[in-house]
């Protein structure tokens, strides 16, 4: 199953930035600085045409879990692991989508970048098709 109803040419790759919570560690200078790098390196990313889309993420929320769909506060993250925001590119390859993730400059002020490949189908709905397929084979041949 895919909810994406216009599938991009070319593969897309989210960039999830962690650890950007730069105002517990920083002073009110150097986050400046770190904040005009990143604001410099995204429009470069969109200048170039591998930006589709790009939103910080609020530093709380909530999670909804278990089977009584409870809700309680959250992410519970060690700051240095909370996603504080997201990009989503449109590049040929997962190396090019590290190569840019490694340019990222808030990682010189201690933050990280998780570079995940975007698929168009959910790995368990491939999974449950694929085993049900097989099932209607093996029931052909009994």
């Amino acid at each position: 199953m895919s909810v994406n109803a216009t599938p991009s040419a070319l593969p897309e790759y989210l960039l999830l930035l962690r650890g950007t919570q730069l105002d517990q560690r920083l002073p009110l200078h150097e986050m400046q600085e770190a904040m005009g790098k990143f604001t410099e390196w995204v429009s470069s990313l969109a200048l170039a045409g591998k930006l589709k889309l790009a939103q910080p993420l609020s530093h709380d929320g909530k999670i909804v879990g278990n089977k009584e769909r409870t809700v309680s506060d959250g992410p519970f993250a060690e700051s240095k692991e909370a996603v504080g925001g997201y990009l989503l590119l449109t590049v040929e390859t997962i190396e090019e989508a590290i190569d840019i993730a490694k340019n990222c400059p808030l990682i010189d002020w201690g933050s990280s970048v998780e570079v995940r490949p975007v698929i168009q189908q959910c790995p368990t709905m491939q999974i449950v098709g694929q085993r049900l397929a097989n099932a209607a084979t093996l029931s052909q041949v009994s």
